[in-house]
């Protein structure tokens, strides 16, 4: 499969929109550069409508420009394995790719064979959200991952003690490469396919982790709520930072209060506990 590949100069706080905003349309995979980032898609799937959109509508504000080129056939770990950088998150957790040395000095250390942006710890909200982990006893803890991705956050769920921990994904892709980065960090949890009503987890969480979008985070907050005990926590991130009301409105009738929250980059992200 041919690949047309976008290198994109732009204002650097815009990186992290444009990637998100390009993963909605189609683009699959993504470099970040010093002066912007190079963006892939399947020639077979892209729609030059909605990219032309999208660039016109951040164009100014982010200063962009582009060159456009075909990429066939493209080994994505091998670009990776030029381009990635390790994660640091705090002293809490190392994110690094098989092909890093270990660093001491972290409490923690994740592996993850590095295939996309998005759940390696480089996107805000995964940055985020590791954070939050951090910062809430997990201990014993019964977690649930919904869209676990790559599987990162369910593998710090692992680190920080968790008793058992259930992720899945809607892309089968995604459960693949969570299932080897599972393996890779001496996690024995398989991640399972589909949406959280198809999966349908059962039982109580006491932890419920939620990095999607706004958009499903409301469609499924009455079944994240439904899934936790008293005193249990909700920690989403995935929507912007003027979102947070929209989330902390639909949460509140539901028994689920603002405990903490936190923005990168225009990416925000909530603790949330159940009454």
């Amino acid at each position: 499969m041919d690949y047309l590949e976008f290198k994109i100069t732009c204002l650097e706080e815009f990186r992290e929109i444009l990637i998100a905003e390009l993963a909605e349309i189609g683009f699959d995979s993504f470099l970040e550069t010093e002066e912007g980032i190079d963006a892939y898609a399947p020639e077979s799937e892209f729609d030059r409508e909605k990219f032309d959109e999208l660039i016109s509508n951040y164009r100014e504000a982010a200063r962009i420009s582009l060159i456009e080129g075909k990429m066939p056939k493209v080994n994505w770990n091998e670009e990776w394995e030029k381009n990635y950088d390790p994660i640091a998150v705090d002293d809490l957790v190392y994110v690094r790719a098989s092909f890093h040395e270990p660093v001491p000095g972290f409490k923690h250390e994740i592996v993850i064979n590095p295939k996309m942006s998005f759940g390696t710890g480089h996107h805000a909200t995964t940055f985020q959200m590791l954070r939050h982990q951090g910062e809430v006893d997990h201990a014993g803890k019964r977690v649930l991952d919904v869209g676990s991705g790559t599987g990162i956050l369910a593998i710090m769920a692992h680190l920080l003690g968790a008793r058992e921990v259930e992720a899945f994904d809607i892309d089968d892709w995604c459960v693949d490469n969570g299932n080897e980065n599972f393996d890779l960090n001496g996690v024995t949890t398989r991640m399972g396919l589909g949406t959280i009503r198809q999966v349908n987890p059962k039982g109580h969480f006491d932890i419920v982790l939620a990095n999607i979008n706004k958009n499903v985070l409301l469609d499924e907050m009455e079944i994240y709520a439904g899934l936790l005990p008293s005193r249990g926590y909700l920690l989403l991130s995935g929507f912007y930072t003027e979102d947070i009301e929209d989330l902390v409105n639909a949460a509140a009738p539901l028994g689920l209060e603002l405990k903490k929250k936190s923005s990168k980059d225009n990416w925000a992200a909530l603790i949330l506990q159940k009454h």
